[in-house]
């Protein structure tokens, strides 16, 4: 993936409530071409899923790393074309 990372997220010791709020707000103020890699410490397949439903086409994801203790994700927005 080529896009350029601006920040890590790490959502380890957020509440779960808050956590798809928070990844979501990051995600919008990515602009196109830009990524933020995702801590987690479980697979994001939940994630995964919403995004697909609410940003289908708009997203690029890519696992970096896949457990057992941590997770990392890179979530970006597509660079135009």
């Amino acid at each position: 993936m080529s896009d350029s990372v601006t920040t890590t997220l790490d959502v380890r010791q957020i509440p779960p409530p808050q956590k798809h709020p928070i990844i979501f707000q990051t995600f919008a103020s990515l602009s196109a071409g830009q990524s933020f890699i995702l801590l987690n410490d479980h697979d994001p397949k939940p994630l995964h899923y919403q995004f697909m439903h609410e940003h289908e086409g708009q997203f690029t994801w890519e696992y970096l790393e896949q457990g057992p203790e941590i997770w990392r994700v890179q979530i970006g927005r597509p660079a135009a074309a």
